[in-house]
C-alpha cells in the first residue's frame, strides 16, 4: 500500500511541474504553495478531489497551449518568411 501512496505523490509532483512549478500551480488552482509542498512531501494526503481538480486544470492548460500553438502556426504560415 505504501508504494501506491508514493506513486500518487510522485505523479502529483510531476503534474505540478507541468504547470511550471509550485508557484504557477498554486495560482492556477488557488491553493497555498505551502500546502502543495506538503502534498508532494507526503505530509498531507492527496485527496481524490485534489486529483480531479488537477486533471481539470491540466485539460484547461492543454486547451490553452493548443490554441497558442495554432496561433503561432497561423502566424508562421501567413506571415513573411525569415531571411
Amino acid at each position: 500500500m505504501i508504494p501506491a501512496m508514493q506513486d500518487r505523490q510522485d505523479h502529483f509532483a510531476y503534474c505540478v511541474q507541468l504547470f511550471g512549478g509550485t508557484t504557477a500551480f498554486s495560482r492556477r488552482l488557488g491553493i497555498d504553495e505551502r500546502a502543495i509542498r506538503r502534498f508532494i512531501n507526503g505530509e498531507r494526503p492527496i485527496s481524490d478531489g485534489l486529483l480531479r481538480d488537477t486533471a481539470k486544470a491540466l485539460r484547461e492548460l492543454v486547451a490553452e497551449a493548443s490554441a497558442a500553438a495554432e496561433t503561432i502556426s497561423a502566424t508562421l504560415t501567413s506571415g513573411p518568411s525569415d531571411p
